[in-house]
């Protein structure tokens, strides 16, 4: 199939859903898998997902139905659905029945204008469904005031549905042509307004001289847009009518585009304090690294209060601790240490009554009467004798003995 001329893909209307279906219709042999992409109300077909511009378009303005074909397929997980419009019949093939309910819920949407609830869909896709009703009816709305502008007489020109094309430039004829003269390196061709609510292209080239040439672009009444030639070209919108200007040419005309500069350098203005002079000011270039913050340190946090209270006890006391507190207090630590017994009160010493040797019975004599009464005397006060006198009483022991 020869490849048409189409719009660039970010020339298209916001994209609603896409992915790869297998299309099929009475005009084609077999089946092929194409990227598609549901923009507007219409499905666009690419030969793969990089390419730029589209092959084929079907416009979901002339929507019938769409229904599940349970036909078997050689793919188990594929799934098939039949698209029905007013001019021909079209066999497509998601790749798995997940995908072709998604694929039902936006073509439903967008074709009906409401969210169908008949579907297997979970409430986060739902609620993408209506983001994508909501888009589709602010678009519907924005080309409706687009064609009540471009019924009103003093309108200078039509909005058109899609954004204007980059080479747009709001000059006349001649000033048209001193544009693309002074700026003949940047392009050849550019779109400007023209009288009665139309465009016209103005081109530039080079023989012998500059020649310049100008077409005009009328806006049709059911929609679109017409190169007015001999044989007069429809086009789609306006993107469209350059873009054909391009290809038919083989790239020999060049849209006019103006790149917009930018600064190299960050400057400000500051006033000189000593004589409130205003200068430029160029920043430094080198950029100065930002102050990295401490890295924070993890507080531990204390423990409750409750968890202290279960280990307040005398007698348990955990076995890791103690043995940790062992380890670590030498012998003598664990002396001084030890409970103390309490002190008990001083009492007088009780003094132990003296045993005397036994001797034995000698008679009474007035000898044994005195030394008799000297050893009671040496017993009831021994402190209080003197030297001598215990000498004596020594002496007299032994002669006792004797």
């Amino acid at each position: 199939m020869a490849k048409r001329t189409g719009r660039l893909r970010h020339q298209l209307p916001h994209c609603y859903y896409e992915g790869y279906l297998e299309k099929r219709s009475f005009k084609d042999k077999t089946s092929r898998k194409l990227w598609t992409c549901l923009c507007g109300n219409s499905l666009f077909f690419f030969n793969d997902k990089r390419d730029s511009d589209y092959i084929e378009k079907v416009e979901l303005s002339n929507f019938i139905s769409l229904t599940d074909d349970n036909s078997l397929d050689r793919n188990l997980d594929a799934a098939k659905m039949t698209l029905q419009l007013k001019q021909e019949i079209i066999k497509l093939t998601a790749p798995n029945g997940e995908a072709r309910e998604l694929w039902k819920g936006f073509m439903y949407s967008i074709a009906e204008l409401s969210v169908p609830s008949s579907l297997n869909l979970l409430p986060g896709q739902i609620h993408i469904l209506k983001e994508a009703l909501g888009k589709e009816k602010q678009r519907i709305h924005n080309a409706t005031s687009s064609v009540s502008a471009a019924t009103d007489d003093t309108s200078p020109y039509v909005n058109p549905l899609a954004d204007m094309p980059v080479c747009y430039h709001e000059v006349n004829r001649l000033e048209a042509e001193l544009l693309l003269e002074r700026e003949c390196l940047r392009g050849n061709l550019l779109l400007r307004p023209s009288g009665s609510g139309s465009f016209a292209v103005t081109t530039r080239q080079e023989l012998g001289g500059p020649e310049y040439k100008h077409y005009r672009v009328t806006r049709k009444h059911k929609g679109g847009f017409t190169i007015d030639v001999e044989d007069p070209i429809p086009c789609e919108t306006l993107h469209d009518v350059i873009n054909f200007f391009i290809q038919k040419t083989d790239g020999v005309l060049i849209p006019l585009l103006f790149e917009k500069t930018y600064e190299k350098s960050i400057s400000f203005i500051q006033s000189d304090k000593e004589n409130g002079e205003r200068s430029v000011q160029r920043a430094s270039s080198s950029p100065i690294p930002p102050n990295v913050p401490p890295k924070p340190v993890k507080v531990s946090s204390p423990e409750p209060e409750s968890v202290i209270e279960e280990c307040i006890y005398l007698n348990d006391i955990p076995i890791e601790e103690e043995e940790e507190k062992t380890e670590d207090v030498t012998p003598s630590e664990l002396v001084t240490e030890l409970p103390k017994p309490p002190k008990k009160p001083l009492m007088p010493p009780v003094p132990m009554p003296r045993r005397i040797a036994s001797s034995p019975a000698l008679p009474l004599t007035a000898n044994t009467a005195s030394s008799t009464a000297s050893r009671v005397r040496c017993n009831t006060n021994p402190m209080g004798e003197t030297i001598s006198e215990l000498k004596a009483m020594l002496e007299r022991k032994s002669k006792c003995l004797e």
